[in-house]
C-alpha cells in the first residue's frame, strides 16, 4: 500500500515516517508513504498557493490551480500501480472509526491524501476528483497534518505484518468493545494490587475474566458501542432466520 500526502508543511511528517511501528512498516515494505509539497506546484510569482474566499469571509483558501496539478502529479505517479482514492482530512467529514479504519486496509487501495490548512480547499476538487473527506472528531485543528497521520497510523497498523496478529485482536474497538485494563510489575503498587485471576495461570478464566472486565469499561466510558453490539446482533440474527 501506497499513501501519497499533499501537504504545505513536509517536515510535519520528518518524525512520524521515522519511529516506532511506522518506521518498521516502512522498512519492511508493508507500505510506502510519499510526501510532496503542495507549493512547488503554483505558478503564482509570490508562491502563494491561497488566497481570500469569493463571497468575502476570514480566512484563506487553498486554490484549485496548484492542489490540481499536486494531484494530478500523484495520479500519474500511480498509474502502474492499480487503483487509488483520494481522502481530504476535513471537519464535515465522515468521523474515522475503527470501521473505516478497517475497511481502508483491506481494500487493495492506494490514497492520496490531502491536508487541507486555513479555511479549507476550493471545493471544485472535491468536485472535480471525487474525494472522499474524513474527519478525526467535532473540533478544528489547524491543519490537516495532525489528522492525516492519526488515519495512516490507524489503517497501517492493521495491514499484515505490521504488528502481531495477537496485538490486533485484544486491542480497543477491535469487538466494538472497549480493551480490558492491563496491568504490569510490580504486583504491589501503592497498595493497588493486581488482580489475583491474572496471577493464577488458568486462561479460560482469565480470558472470561477480560472479556467481563471490556463489557465494564465499554458501559462505563463508552455506553453508546454496547448498543451498537446488540443492534449488529439482532440484525445477524434476523439475516440467519
Amino acid at each position: 500500500m501506497k499513501f501519497i500526502v499533499l501537504t504545505l508543511f513536509k517536515e510535519m511528517f520528518d518524525a512520524f515516517v521515522s519511529t516506532s511501528i511506522i518506521k518498521r512498516a516502512i522498512e519492511k515494505e508493508i507500505v510506502s508513504i510519499e510526501v510532496i509539497d503542495i507549493r512547488a506546484f503554483t505558478k503564482d510569482k509570490h508562491n502563494r498557493v491561497d488566497f481570500p474566499p469569493y463571497g468575502g469571509g476570514s480566512g484563506m483558501i487553498m486554490s484549485a490551480e496548484p492542489l490540481s496539478a499536486a494531484i494530478d502529479f500523484a495520479i500519474d505517479s500511480l498509474k502502474d500501480d492499480g487503483y487509488y482514492e483520494i481522502l481530504y482530512m476535513s471537519p464535515r467529514g465522515k468521523v474515522l472509526n475503527y470501521n473505516i479504519s478497517k475497511e481502508l486496509s483491506t481494500k487493495k487501495y492506494n490514497y492520496i491524501i490531502i491536508c487541507g490548512h486555513y479555511e479549507g480547499i476550493d471545493e471544485r476538487i472535491i468536485e472535480e476528483y471525487n474525494v472522499k473527506e474524513i474527519s478525526i472528531g467535532d473540533y478544528v485543528i489547524t491543519g490537516g497534518e495532525l489528522a492525516c497521520q492519526v488515519l495512516m497510523d490507524s489503517v497501517i497498523r492493521l495491514l499484515p505484518g505490521a504488528i502481531s496478529q495477537d496485538s490486533l485482536n485484544e486491542e480497543s474497538h477491535t469487538n466494538n468493545l472497549l480493551e480490558y485494563p492491563q496491568y504490569t510489575k510490580p504486583y504491589d503498587f501503592r497498595g493497588r494490587k493486581v488482580p489475583d485471576i491474572l496471577l493464577s495461570g488458568h486462561h479460560k478464566n482469565i480470558a472470561e475474566y477480560r472479556k467481563q472486565e471490556s463489557i465494564r469499561i465499554t458501559k462505563k466510558f463508552r455506553p453508546e458501542l454496547i448498543d451498537e453490539n446488540l443492534n449488529n446482533n439482532n440484525s445477524k440474527k434476523k439475516e440467519g432466520n
